[in-house]
């Protein structure tokens, strides 16, 4: 049944940006496929796992701009569920200011969270999948603004722009593993970090009159898209990004 390609019973996965929005319902997501979710924040993922059958979701609390915590979080994952088969690196920080007078360490911070910890998460897994033999699903959270530039966002724009790029150089290197790494870039999303977008009337206007679908997205929109990269259904997909966007790229 082509149903049971979707299935993710004996599965356990580590997901980033764990306590809230598009990783709280990817977590979520994940789980109700079948699969035991280790989910990884700074700060309490106490509701999220409100949301998940007892037994099927643990959590690590971690500071992602540390980039010496990236063994530590798979050990951990490796320590509660005992093994790991797939990575999604949702967590991801922006920090909007004129590219004139944006700050160096706000430049590396918000890539050290964006990029290099997702590469040393994907890396520390790549090395589990394979001594595994059975080989593993990574999963990266682009953003629209991996093919745009985005304005006061330089910082952002440039870690997504390198998260796209790097999915296919991991795939190119690790699909002869039976490692499958896609990514996922969402629109437009209701989500913390369009706050301020949102909040400005004017430009949360412009922004709805370019998308197709009329809407701004909603962290229930990539539930199905998580799934799929993450499921056997998608066993012959490498190194590619799937738009969740409500259209925006389309136009």
């Amino acid at each position: 049944m082509i149903l049971d390609l979707f299935k993710l019973d004996q599965k356990v996965a580590i997901v980033t940006g764990a306590n809230t929005g598009l990783g709280q319902k990817m977590c979520v997501a994940l789980a109700e496929a079948g699969c035991k979710v280790c989910g990884v924040a700074r700060r309490s993922c106490d509701e999220t796992k409100s949301l998940i059958k007892e037994g099927y979701f643990s959590e690590v609390i971690a500071d992602l701009s540390d980039l010496s915590n990236a063994d530590y979080v798979v050990d951990m994952a490796i320590k509660q569920f005992g093994r790991v088969d797939i990575l999604v690196n949702n967590a991801g920080i922006i920090k909007r200011e004129d590219a004139i007078n944006v700050k160096m360490e706000d430049f590396d911070q918000v890539l050290t969270v964006n990029l290099k910890m997702p590469f040393l998460l994907s890396q520390a897994c790549a090395k589990h999948f394979i001594d595994s033999g059975k080989g593993g699903k990574i999963i990266n959270i682009a953003s629209m603004l991996a093919y745009q530039g985005g304005v006061r966002v330089v910082s952002y724009t440039a870690s997504k722009h390198a998260i796209m790029g790097m999915t296919k150089a991991l795939a190119n290197e690790w699909s002869q593993y039976n490692i499958n790494v896609n990514a996922i870039a969402p629109g437009y999303m209701a989500t913390n970090n369009t706050q301020a977008l949102r909040d400005d009337e004017k430009r949360s206007q412009e922004i709805l009159d370019r998308i197709p679908a009329g809407r701004w997205g909603l962290n229930d929109d990539v539930m199905g898209a998580v799934l799929y990269l993450a499921s056997d259904a998608s066993n012959y997909v490498n190194g590619e990004t799937i738009n969740v966007d409500g259209g925006w790229m389309a136009r």
